[in-house]
């Protein structure tokens, strides 16, 4: 499999890919390091997103590997505007389910950022995060997006 480490303003990220498709995004500065181009393409878009130059690229190829129900919650994931949120409920309206099976969903993302989970908010405030420092990281990705927005779009 395919890896590429690099530093970000969320912590160290480490890319995966197989076959022409990222299917991995974790935090961390993995052991092995085996770039493909498709890995250096993708931590540039990373590197221009993170330096509020643009936003993440929407067709990026992406192969999560998860359930039908779970690929089509990311699917609605990935159709959220850059600068924007949705609500668990509004995805769930979107994919099917419900409000929890939607944040379940979020919290089994392999790729968070590349399909923007943080960008899902609860009616009540921000919900959850599982990725990076938790709600940190989601306040962080939150922010940079809505300082960059115009700029990105």
């Amino acid at each position: 499999m395919a890896a590429l480490s690099m530093h970000s303003p969320v912590g160290d990220l480490t890319l995966f890919a197989e076959e022409d498709a990222i299917v991995a995004l974790e935090w961390g500065w993995g052991s092995l390091q085996e770039p493909s181009a498709l890995l250096r393409q993708v931590k540039a878009a990373l590197d221009a997103y993170f330096d509020g130059e643009a936003p993440i690229p929407t067709d990026l190829p992406l192969n999560p590997g998860g359930t039908a129900y779970r690929r089509k919650v990311w699917a609605a994931l990935r159709a959220i505007p850059h600068g924007e949120t949705r609500s668990y409920a509004a995805i769930a309206a979107i994919a099917g389910g419900s409000a929890r099976s939607i944040g379940g969903a979020n919290a089994a993302n392999p790729i968070p950022i590349l399909i923007p989970c943080h960008r899902v908010l609860a009616t009540t405030g921000l919900g959850g995060y599982s990725g990076g420092e938790g709600l940190e990281t989601k306040r962080l990705l939150l922010a940079l997006e809505t300082r960059t927005k115009a700029n990105c779009i």
